[in-house]
């Protein structure tokens, strides 16, 4: 939190090493998340981000999403309207700062989710928060 607005951005890790799924599933995340960061201007909706993320974690093999929505504004509150869901449709504006949170079941009981934090301007997304590492990172 700073100056009474909130952040909300999560980062995954390895311990030791990392199995070729949990690999894959990082990879297929961080690229859905891409996606996201393309589509995310004004004029599209959340529903446009949502199936431009979607689009890409079920060609990387995602079996479902629980959670439901991958993103949400972000402000005075940890989570604020709109949400990033199938059905929303919210008009994205200049201004608006949301999070692009895709997450995918890559096994049965094993969700790999990603999140960061954009402000929507004139010209696209900005990041507000330092863009994960492309390739997992592993703590040795």
């Amino acid at each position: 939190m700073f100056d009474g607005y909130f952040c909300d951005f999560d980062r995954n890790y390895g311990f030791g090493h990392a199995s070729d799924k949990t690999l894959q599933a990082y990879e297929t995340v961080f690229r859905s998340t891409d996606a996201g960061l393309a589509t995310a201007r004004p004029g599209a909706t959340t529903t446009d981000v949502w199936q431009a993320m979607w689009a890409v974690l079920e060609s990387g093999g995602a079996q479902g999403n629980d959670v439901g929505r991958m993103g949400h504004g972000l402000g005075a509150q940890l989570t604020e309207w709109p949400s990033i869901t199938a059905t929303d449709q919210t008009l994205l504006e200049p201004g608006m700062v949301i999070t692009l949170e895709p997450g995918m079941e890559f096994e049965p009981g094993k969700m790999m989710v990603h999140e960061e934090n954009i402000l929507i301007t004139e010209s696209g997304a900005e990041l507000l928060s330092k863009r994960a590492l492309a390739e997992l990172p592993i703590i040795d």
